[in-house]
């Protein structure tokens, strides 16, 4: 008995093109939409304007700064070059060091990665700097230590800089303990070596040779920015930060956390310093 199976039906090129493109033009525009309740529809025009005007190389280094900004974070006083005679606490050890180290953890209690900086120079600025630095970062450690079915994780990271006789130290730490929301906060010193002073936030853009008023508009820009991000999210139903760009604390007067490196500022505005967030907001000039 012989069966005449059915002739495949051929399915012609031209069709197969075009299911081709309506699926690529779906997931295009998923992945608009999502970038777009992600960055806000202003950003979103910058970034995706890859040919045209709007993007520069100067904003593709700095969002590469920014996207960058965790890899900072090496536990070191980075290379440097200095002619000045620093009088040190320890003559044996370098101008920062790490004096505290943990990695430990304990089931269902806690789990630590610490690396606490200590700052090796005689100074009684720098003793007020070492004595906060123990009190925010070592004392929680050891209070963590001592915790138990807290399921705490806490990890302390810094790096240090030394450019133009200005040291610039960084510290972040990250906590989230049982239910609560994650809480990050970071704390910054930044020393005139040469004239055994703190320096501010308006002195390091002045020496740089930028104009004060030209950074605190480059502040609000990215503040209103973020603050539009968060009322996109927020429409989602999701619960952000939410940033007021007329708060006085984004004044570069009041600005006091900044770390420098490779001639750049950033200023951090950390919100987890007072809240209990792991949001910040991240300005380099």
């Amino acid at each position: 008995m012989n069966v005449t199976l059915p002739k495949k039906e051929k399915i012609s090129v031209k069709a197969v093109i075009i299911y081709t493109i309506s699926i690529i033009a779906c997931i295009i525009a998923l992945v608009v939409v999502a970038l777009s309740y992600y960055y806000g529809s202003e950003e979103l025009d910058r970034l995706i304007t890859i040919g045209g005007s709007n993007l520069t190389q100067e904003d593709i280094d700095y969002q590469l700064l920014i996207a960058n900004f965790d890899d900072i974070f090496q536990n070191q006083l980075e290379e440097y070059s200095l002619d000045l005679q620093i009088k040190r606490n320890d003559n044996t050890k370098d101008i920062v060091y790490t004096y505290y180290t943990k990695d430990e953890t304990k089931e269902n209690s806690y789990d630590l990665n610490l690396n606490i900086p200590y700052i090796n120079i005689d100074s009684e600025i720098i003793k007020k700097y070492n004595d906060e630095i123990k009190q925010t970062f070592e004392e929680k450690a050891e209070n963590v230590l001592q915790s138990e079915n807290q399921n705490i994780i806490y990890s302390v990271q810094y790096e240090a800089t030394i450019e133009n006789d200005i040291l610039s130290l960084i510290i972040r730490s990250n906590l989230k303990q049982a239910s609560d929301a994650q809480r990050v906060i970071i704390q910054t010193y930044n020393y005139d070596l040469k004239n055994d002073k703190e320096i501010t936030l308006e002195e390091s853009i002045k020496n740089k040779q930028l104009d004060v008023n030209m950074v605190e508009s480059k502040i609000n820009e990215e503040i209103t920015l973020a603050q539009r991000k968060v009322s996109d999210l927020k429409s989602l139903g999701y619960s952000i930060f939410e940033r007021d760009p007329e708060d006085k604390m984004y004044k570069v007067e009041n600005s006091k956390q900044f770390f420098i490196k490779d001639g750049n500022i950033y200023i951090i505005y950390a919100y987890g310093n007072e809240n209990l967030t792991s949001e910040m907001d991240l300005v380099i000039v």
